[in-house]
């Protein structure tokens, strides 16, 4: 679904991204770990093209889109939740979810899928997100992302601050939008974490990241053998 080839990226004169290749499968969650600093949210949105990449190719579904808007992304089934939620605190829990369905027809109801995967927004859609506690802003942030029943799902530290029970239900969310999606059709999922037991139940690969650099990667079932966990910490 995904393919990154040789991807580059500079903040003025510093190299951020280097030489970045891999591939995010259908069906699959493809997780993306390493420590603070490392460039795992500059290539997120450097995938969503809120920067534009120097060197290399981002193909979706065999498609280019090295060079297309975010707006043309998320038309073409990209769907991305940032770090630190980003809803819109003062419109209601269905005005944010609307948001996701912001380049479909007036009209466009929102899936009912979305309550079923998140009961609590059906609950609150009149309450103000930023009424919300974190667990259930992260809840509406994941559930606007879907709202247009996106082909890829990218996260970025979706469990940032939020209490364990919630994690649990995100973490059983993201597995199920992998094995199923919202209509029978399999997601392909990038996630970007830094909470290793977490990454380490949902991923069926994995990728580590130091300096701009993917310097590991492998299946999720190894990532233990693989000693990834002691890469986080060092």
């Amino acid at each position: 679904m995904l393919k990154v080839e040789g991807v580059d990226q500079y903040y003025g004169g510093s190299h951020i991204l280097r030489n970045l290749s891999f591939e995010a499968q259908v069906g699959e969650v493809t997780v993306i770990l390493g420590r603070n600093g490392v460039g795992k949210t500059t290539l997120l949105k450097s995938l969503m093209g809120v920067v534009p990449v120097q060197t290399g190719t981002i193909a979706l579904d065999g498609k280019d889109i090295t060079r297309d808007t975010p707006y043309r992304r998320v038309r073409l089934g990209v769907g991305y939740v940032p770090q630190g939620r980003e809803i819109f605190g003062r419109l209601t829990v269905q005005d944010n979810l609307r948001m996701g369905l912001a380049y479909k027809k007036g009209g466009t109801p929102i899936p009912h899928q979305l309550f079923e995967l998140f009961p609590v927004l059906e609950q609150m859609m009149v309450r103000r997100g930023g009424d919300l506690s974190g667990g259930q802003q992260q809840q509406l942030a994941i559930g606007r992302a879907l709202a247009a029943n996106p082909k890829l799902l990218i996260l970025d530290e979706p469990t940032e601050g939020i209490q364990p029970s919630i994690i649990k239900d995100i973490g059983r969310v993201i597995r199920g939008l992998a094995d199923h999606g919202m209509n029978g059709r399999k997601m392909a999922i990038v996630l970007v974490e830094q909470y290793y037991d977490f990454a380490a139940e949902l991923a069926d690969r994995y990728l580590v990241m130091e300096r701009g650099e993917i310097i590991r990667r492998g299946r999720g079932k190894d990532m233990q053998a693989d000693g990834v966990r002691r890469l986080m910490s060092i």
